[in-house]
């Protein structure tokens, strides 16, 4: 296997280009039904129902240290079908908490891809967040099939029913936010609403050719990392501040999510994560469309926020403009915010707009859940 600590510092940089390079070659065009459109004024944007654009932010709250330096501390083991799915939480006891926010992440992500974000939401209000790696991911990659959404969304019910939570919001990111809406659809009375973060608004069936062209841009740069090894935890660090979409993001954040799905044995650390169970649900969430439409089939009250920018910082965001137009067209009581300064993960993680903004529409969230 290839060791990145034995290439040149240049060559490290261009590793996660060259993968992106690559698998864009492999795939072709991106599988939406329209491309991009380039960014217009917010007054522009303001025309389309509840479509916003924030691009406004308060970078000293950003960046200074928190009084919760580890939002995502306490963790809890959960039984589900095959094992136990483990579950990280902040805040109060569900039981005690004025709402309960169920927090799932990505299809090639982790638990702590919610660390900053948790943060900001645990500022205000007797809030509980849960959130799992889920199966297949991180301290849960060790569960055996069924994988898929369907298997998720059966774990994701579990965890609610382990700690007696009747009803959540549901805030996803990527993948999660099309599994908090499929939930929705099919659970709706377990759905106190949803906040969906780049990710969840309706896709449309997809050709076979299409489905595996977006399989390979999903999941390919996750694999690829996969097949390498490092030397140290710091050689893995310096692999992910390479990165892109951190570039100008990284910090404690990002550094605690780089890690926590790291294993292997000293000299030889890799990227832990079964490669099945996110092949698996990357193929199911592209060609069944009870994944692909789950919005538009359900009735819980959505915040929806997108990131101005793709996974490597591009100028490719994962739900164009005109999608994200289409969607309020539709559904002109929808919320749907465009988060201008963040990419696809950064978002969610790191330096910037991202997780303030993300945390704010979680907390107004819950606040609605505990005044109704």
């Amino acid at each position: 296997m290839l060791n990145p600590s034995s290439l040149s510092s240049s060559r490290r940089r261009h590793l996660h280009y060259a993968f992106w390079r690559t698998f864009r070659a492999r795939a072709g065009p991106r599988p939406h039904a329209h491309r991009s459109l380039s960014p217009r004024p917010a007054s522009a944007a303001l025309r389309c129902g509840t479509l916003r654009v924030v691009n406004k932010w308060d970078g000293d709250r950003s960046d200074r240290k928190s009084e919760v330096t580890d939002p995502l501390g306490s963790w809890r083991d959960v039984t589900v079908a095959g094992g136990r799915l483990v579950v990280a939480s902040t805040g109060p006891a569900p039981d005690r908490a004025d709402a309960v926010v169920l927090a799932m992440h990505g299809i090639a992500s982790n638990l702590m891809a919610w660390r900053a974000v948790a943060r900001e939401t645990a500022r205000g209000g007797q809030v509980a967040i849960l959130a799992p790696d889920l199966r297949g991911r991180g301290e849960s990659s060790g569960l055996p099939a069924p994988y898929g959404l369907g298997a998720h969304v059966a774990d994701m019910l579990a965890v609610m029913d382990h700690l007696g939570v009747r009803r959540a919001v549901l805030a996803g990111h990527s993948m999660g936010a099309y599994l908090a809406a499929r939930i929705a659809a099919e659970h709706p009375e377990r759905v106190a609403s949803l906040v969906l973060v780049d990710g969840g608004l309706p896709v449309g069936e997809l050709s076979a050719e299409t489905a595996a062209a977006a399989n390979a841009l999903t999941v390919g740069p996750a694999l690829a990392r996969h097949a390498l090894t490092f030397s140290s935890d710091a050689a893995y660090l310096d692999f992910w501040r390479m990165h892109p979409a951190f570039l100008e993001a990284w910090n404690d954040d990002v550094e605690a999510y780089v890690l926590h799905d790291l294993g292997g044995s000293p000299g030889a650390r890799r990227y832990h994560v079964n490669v099945d169970a996110m092949e698996a649900d990357s193929d199911e969430i592209l060609r069944d469309p009870r994944n692909l439409d789950a919005l538009e089939h359900t009735q819980s009250d959505a915040h929806v926020l997108c990131a101005a920018r793709g996974t490597l910082d591009d100028d490719n965001p994962l739900i164009p403009r005109r999608a994200m137009d289409d969607f309020v067209a539709r559904n002109p009581a929808a919320h749907v915010e465009l988060v201008e300064g963040t990419n696809h993960y950064s978002i969610m993680l790191g330096r910037g707009p991202g997780p303030v903004r993300v945390g704010a529409a979680i907390r107004a969230a819950a606040e609605a859940a505990a005044g109704g």
